[in-house]
């Protein structure tokens, strides 16, 4: 049986990689056409984002990118900021 949640249901889920990373907290839903287009998650004080992106409030995941929400939301690693993989293309070509 499919279990539906209201969006107000959302608000301040805990959020998750599919790697088990500790992302963020939703701060808001954004809606366009009855549709969800994304989540606006909120860099909290021990998540990835807060190391990620330092000073900044958070980022907005696409909805695609959501694999499933209950208890939790999980997102696909895709929508995780890479601040690793600049450095790493930088060290390769110096070779």
């Amino acid at each position: 049986m499919l279990k539906m949640k209201k969006i107000s249901e959302t608000y301040d889920m805990r959020v998750f990689t599919d790697n088990g990373e500790y992302f963020g907290d939703v701060e808001e839903s954004i809606l366009t056409q009855n549709k969800v287009f994304g989540w606006r998650v909120r860099a909290t004080k021990n998540s990835f984002l807060n190391k990620v992106l330092g000073s900044a409030k958070g980022v907005i995941v696409p909805h695609q990118l959501v694999k499933s929400i209950g208890d939790i939301i999980i997102i696909s690693k895709a929508a995780v900021p890479s601040y690793e993989g600049s450095e790493e293309k930088g060290t390769k070509g110096e070779d």
